[in-house]
């Protein structure tokens, strides 16, 4: 079958990437813009250093800094109006998965008219979204490359999942002095998100030998380099790979989609509006204790366990490196500080699993799983990943 591979158009990499931006603002056109970012990237100056950047392009530019974690339908229903006060011809997100799931959910509205809610699911829109500058300032969601959008609805207490190439940014920025200042519990939280869409990527029904490339060699990287960003923030070449390596795991799941340990992490966090990237790191090695009990997931886990470096792969059978990848995904939790269960985020109830496996069923990241799953099934590994059992 044909396959389409979908990529951002331009991409800047390294210390100072940020002033490339100019030639290209230029170049473009665009006289108007609105700069999305939340209050604390606002208060630092990390917003002011883009403003100096748009000033020097001649663009004339507001602020919108109220995006939140995980944000909301009226986040984005925000962002929409201050983006038509200006009259904005580009969105300039400043900010990890949140700023850029932001702008592209306000992209897609803005040309497309309607409200959010009404793309939910796969190519909703007909038109592409108004173009985007994404400037990363995590390691992990990878948004700035992905066809991915994240939207909460506090009405339905869940996550909404879009995936829609009309979503695409113009211009994706990963420059690391953006990136120093992130703390250890961010940093792990984030390079733990990498981790899993690179993983899910190569366990996906629509993996091929593009992606697996690009996600086993994501896979490789972030186990080598998490823990030293994680211990210190200044460690230039760590945080470089890390960006490296989380835009390589987002183009690679972009193409190839996830699966079940996000489809179940949304669900989670619009329940209970916790961290992303925890909640993908706590349930991604109960999820792969699941699926190594799938004769399916065998050869999979053998491409992951070595590029993982685990010792033995070669003369492993593929039981022993499915238990050796699920071992060594505990392992590096435990090194960047991540919680072993969900029992120790505390807000999580477990009377609640029944109606959270019913919102994973429904997740447009499941439509990617290798294989099938019931709301049972999904019930008990929430249950296995509160109790830290397998």
């Amino acid at each position: 079958m044909p396959e389409r591979i979908d990529a951002v158009k331009t991409s800047f990499f390294g210390k100072g990437a940020v002033r490339m931006l100019e030639p290209e603002l230029q170049k473009m056109g665009i006289t108007r813009a609105l700069l999305v970012t939340d209050r604390f990237l606002y208060e630092s100056g990390a917003a002011a250093r883009v403003a100096q950047v748009l000033s020097d392009a001649g663009v004339e530019f507001a602020v919108y800094y109220n995006v939140q974690p995980n944000p909301t339908v009226q986040v984005v229903n925000d962002c929409i109006a201050a983006a038509g006060t200006i009259g904005a011809q580009m969105l300039i997100a400043l900010g990890g998965g949140s700023a850029i799931d932001t702008a592209k959910a306000a992209s897609i509205v803005l040309a497309n008219g309607g409200t959010v809610e009404q793309y939910e699911g796969t190519n909703k829109s007909s038109r592409p979204g108004l173009p985007i500058v994404a400037i990363n300032t995590t390691a992990g969601t990878g948004s700035e490359c992905t066809s991915f959008y994240i939207v909460t609805d506090p009405v339905r207490h869940s996550k909404m999942a879009m995936v829609d190439t009309n979503c695409m940014v113009s211009i994706a920025v990963n420059d690391t002095d953006f990136m120093r200042s992130m703390p250890p519990k961010l940093t792990a939280a984030t390079g733990m998100d990498a981790m899993t869409h690179a993983i899910e990527a190569v366990l996906s029904k629509n993996a091929s030998p593009v992606t697996d490339k690009d996600a086993l060699w994501a896979i490789e990287v972030i186990g080598q380099y998490l823990p030293a960003a994680v211990k210190n923030g200044k460690d230039e070449q760590a945080r470089t790979m890390m960006a490296y390596a989380e835009n390589v795991a987002g183009m690679a799941f972009s193409n190839a989609g996830l699966g079940m340990v996000h489809a179940m992490a949304h669900a989670l966090g619009g329940r209970y509006n916790l961290p992303h990237g925890v909640c993908n790191a706590v349930l991604l090695p109960y999820v792969l204790a699941f699926d190594a009990q799938r004769p399916t997931f065998g050869p999979r886990f053998r491409a992951i366990a070595k590029a993982m470096g685990l010792p033995g792969v070669e003369v492993m059978q593929d039981a022993q490196a499915a238990a050796a990848v699920v071992s060594a995904v505990r392992q590096l939790n435990q090194v960047v500080g991540i919680s072993p269960c969900l029992r120790e985020l505390n807000k999580v109830d477990p009377a609640h699993f029944p109606d959270l496996a019913a919102l994973a069923m429904k997740d447009t990241c499941m439509s990617s799983n290798l294989v099938s799953v019931t709301p049972v099934e999904v019930i008990a590994v929430y249950t296995a990943a509160y109790m830290g059992t397998e």
